[in-house]
């Protein structure tokens, strides 16, 4: 007789897990999660379950139902109450065990103020309104000797913090202070989009992963950092769909594909452009398509490389209704035509290849030719061999690839925030842009290319609440690298002398070259204050640490851009000792500042009676995707944010390419006149004319390998010196350096930070696995055990990015790491849309042994 197997569903393994922490958590709890009060348990416990949201920034906004024993939440659960069951229940280890950082010893109790050097983690307590006091004290003082300006203020990801971040951004605007925009400093932002679509960023939905008939996935480790929606991805495998995974290195990800293929570190852009010769050498493309929703008609001169405009042909005038961030562009069919940017089509004879002479108005002739001619002519650098030499992949796996890609629709891109946080990771993305413009599949079912980095996107109007006055943005890394010639964003002409910050660790996360630290030691800086529940190493460096409320402990709206649904976090407990919630504390520091800045927090209302009036204000002033939602709909779970998708699904640029609107669509909070300018024909664009791009020789997607403008311009002798690449991965322990302090993650680990190599250069150094090694350049170090992987590319560091300086005895491993600004990154500036991208691993170092320290 056969056996039956035993198979465990998804939605049995997290019950089970669910179950299993409750468990623990209950066993747990007399030796080391410490009471919420002082008084004695009931001997009839009162059991509560209250249905939140778990908001870190890993983009998964899992709904968590917090079952609450004697006022302690003695476990966490995942929830089941999605609309759609197939989103649900969703849940990781990681969240689960929130406790352990609700309730663990370096949970922050009162207010702090510094008493020894940054850095030393010596504070005293006092009141709140000593701190309060102390605080906006100073910055009235700085602001008056500096300038407003000169106090930055630097958040996390907004959509998981609608209302509490919202506040400081809020406050930070009435009082004039310079934002830092989390989307570029956390080097999510894939800048190919503003580019060739003019957007922040876009991607499906995961449910839209089932409609998929072929997924490549170019450096995303999605089992890791999508864990919860990963299921989707190997369901659409097992449904069919073929799936290929396009990584240097052996990832969790790859394990799972129908198909790993390996590539040098950096060459992403030589196979998408050799790839794109095929498609288009042997029309394989979608003819239609590209003439109707792409630049690539459009004819360029010849003489100075930009567009040919309509008001400069004999006989063609533009039309009188062009909105001042659009231009008229001229296309061929035998006769010049203007192309209008605000309607989509063309006449399908209109030219895409050959050559042209045309009359302008001042006499002169010049010689034209499409985009498409353009690209067809320079595509021809991308011959077999030297892409199989540029990027490691044997010729026929080139030419069966872009055959594959061609002709299985739909066709789903996904690029990975690993692989575009490389200098030229804009490069990378307008190449692997054209494979699923090209062949059509785009604003369709299961179709397109998707980045899915971060919970930055806002998804409604936030006016109301955050922007009471004109906002004042400047990019994180003008912060740290100092102004530049060529820079577009506004810098304080003081420079700047304060640093507040919330929801983050930047002195762990985004201490470049250790920058950050350096300001924060020499003075530069002449106050820092944090907002935080625990004290991280960012807390040790500031002067006043203000605690504030977990996310159990305090009412707030959440959005993800990874499945489209509001939902609210409600408290499950009281916040613990004297934490406040962040709404609390700017109204508090509002007041101080300017009584008039009050009005805006609702003064005169309990913390949580405010954060719901700011709800009720957002859902009525949010617009058509709030349409319809209450608070009260929220208080009984999620609800999906309306679309113009059949369902509301998430589909990128479905309006475009089925209502012809021209591109791009709004990327929130910014305006369309601020972002459509990006691409002035209305249409997708591969040709960029501005003289920045044409001066770096990228006015077409190009291939140029890694460190050539970074890390030799810098130190020419880096390039024989430092020959490995540095890469700082996400970890599935932690969400960035959440998490980091969580004994049950950190045992999984061995409470062990690990450095990762190939075992071949691991032997020419000398290195056996479990050494104690570290990876170092001129900037910096940090130190880990070797784990020998023979799954990484040769000259390959890996290092889990994550880790509190405390675990890695005050090391830093973005001390490695350098704040290179590509120029092309400052011809325009949106705050989080159009500004210089964080290259985390445009990095050089050498690994060597360590004596273990005693």
């Amino acid at each position: 007789m056969k056996k039956q197997g035993f198979k465990l569903t998804r939605r049995q393994f997290l019950k089970a897990s669910a179950v299993a922490t409750a468990l623990a958590g209950a066993a747990a709890s007399p030796a080391y999660f410490m009471p919420a009060s002082g008084a004695q348990e009931e001997k009839s416990p009162q059991v509560k379950f209250v249905r939140s949201v778990c908001s870190p920034n890993c983009t998964g906004a899992c709904g968590i139902k917090a079952m609450v024993v004697n006022g302690q939440i003695k476990a966490l659960f995942p929830t089941d109450d999605y609309p759609e069951p197939l989103y649900g229940p969703r849940g990781c280890l990681r969240g689960l065990s929130y406790t352990n950082l609700i309730y663990g010893p370096d949970r922050l109790k009162r207010p702090l103020i510094r008493t020894g050097p940054r850095g030393s983690g010596q504070f005293r307590e006092a009141s709140w309104e000593e701190a309060l006091d102390y605080v906006a004290s100073h910055l009235k003082e700085i602001a008056a000797k500096y300038g407003p300006e000169s106090i930055g203020f630097s958040f996390q990801v907004g959509g998981t913090g609608h209302v509490q971040k919202g506040a400081w951004i809020a406050l930070s605007t009435l009082a004039g202070w310079t934002l830092f925009h989390p989307y570029d400093k956390n080097g999510d932002l894939p800048m190919f989009w503003p580019q060739t679509f003019g957007v922040q960023t876009e991607e499906l939905e995961p449910l839209e992963w089932l409609n998929s008939k072929y997924i490549a996935v170019f450096g995303s480790n999605i089992l890791v950092t999508r864990l919860v929606d990963s299921e989707f991805l190997i369901q659409a495998r097992n449904r069919g769909a073929k799936f290929v995974v396009f990584d240097p290195n052996y990832c969790v990800t790859a394990a799972k594909a129908d198909e790993w293929v390996q590539l040098k570190p950096g060459s992403d852009a030589a196979l998408a452009l050799g790839i794109a010769r095929i498609i288009i050498e042997e029309k394989l493309y979608d003819e239609e398509f590209i003439k109707t929703y792409t630049d690539l008609p459009l004819l360029v001169r010849l003489d100075t490389k930009r567009r040919l405009r309509a008001g400069e042909v004999k006989g063609l005038e533009p039309p009188q209704d062009l909105p001042p961030y659009r231009e008229a562009f001229v296309a061929y069919n035998g006769n010049f035509l203007v192309v209008h940017p605000e309607n989509l089509g063309l006449p399908r004879d209109v030219m895409l290849e050959g050559e042209r002479e045309v009359e302008l108005k001042d006499g002169q002739k010049v010689k034209v030719k499409p985009i498409f001619q353009l690209l067809k002519e320079h595509l021809k650098t991308y011959t077999l061999e030297y892409v199989e030499k540029e990027t490691g992949v044997a010729k026929e796996v080139v030419e069966r690839l872009a055959r594959e890609m061609a002709t299985t629709k739909p066709l789903h891109v996904i690029y990975g925030a690993s692989n575009y946080q490389w200098y030229h990771g804009d490069l990378k993305g307008r190449a692997l842009a054209l494979l699923p413009v090209l062949t059509g599949n785009l604003g369709r079912p299961g179709a397109g290319i998707s980045t899915y980095a971060g919970q930055y996107r806002i998804r409604f109007h936030v006016k109301e609440w955050w922007f009471p006055k004109p906002p004042r943005w400047t990019p994180w890394l003008y912060f740290l690298h100092g102004p530049t010639k060529t820079m577009t964003a506004p810098y304080p002409q003081n420079g700047f002398k304060a640093l507040i910050f919330g929801w983050g660790n930047p002195f762990d996360q985004h201490n470049m070259a250790n920058r950050l630290r350096e300001k924060a030691e020499n003075g530069d800086l002449e106050l820092i204050v944090a907002l935080d529940y625990q004290m991280t190493t960012s807390c040790r460096y500031s002067d006043v640490v203000l605690p504030v409320a977990t996310w159990y402990e305090k009412v707030e709206l959440v959005t993800t851009p990874l499945h489209p649904y509001m939902q609210l976090q409600q408290p499950a407990i009281e916040p613990l000792f004297e934490s406040r919630s962040e709404l609390w504390i700017a109204r508090e520091i509002a007041k101080r500042l300017d009584p008039q800045f009050e009005a805006h927090f609702f003064p005169g209302l309990e913390e949580r009676e405010a954060a719901e009036k700011v709800i009720e204000l957002l859902l009525k002033t949010g617009g058509p995707p709030v349409e319809g939602i209450t608070l009260e709909r929220l208080k009984k779970g999620p609800v999906r944010l309306k679309s113009e998708v059949p369902g509301n699904r998430q589909i990128p640029f479905y309006e475009q390419v089925n209502f012809r609107k021209p591109f791009p669509p709004v990327s929130l909070p910014a305006s369309l006149e601020a972002t459509a300018r990006f691409v002035k024909s209305g249409r997708i664009e591969f040709y960029r004319e501005e003289e920045g791009f044409l001066s770096q020789g990228e006015a077409l997607p190009v291939h140029k390998p890694p460190f050539e403008e970074s890390e030799y311009v810098l130190n020419p002798e880096a390039k024989e010196k430092y020959q490995f690449v540095f890469l700082t991965r996400n970890s599935l322990y932690r969400v960035h350096s959440t998490h980091s302090n969580n004994i049950w993650m950190n045992e999984l680990q061995d409470n062990r930070p690990k450095i990762f190599l190939n075992p071949e250069d691991a032997a020419q150094k000398g290195i056996k696995n479990g050494d104690l090694i570290e990876a170092y350049n001129d900037r910096g170090r940090v130190r880990g055990w070797a784990v020998l992987d023979p799954g990484l590319s040769r000259k390959v560091v890996v290092f889990e990015q994550g880790w509190w300086s405390q675990y890695l005895k005050g090391d830093s491993y973005n001390s490695l790491t350098y704040p290179f600004i590509k120029p092309t990154h400052e011809i325009y500036f949106v705050p989080g849309i159009w500004a210089p991208n964080t290259a985390w691993n445009e990095t050089l170092c050498d690994v060597r042994k360590v004596a273990e320290e005693k």
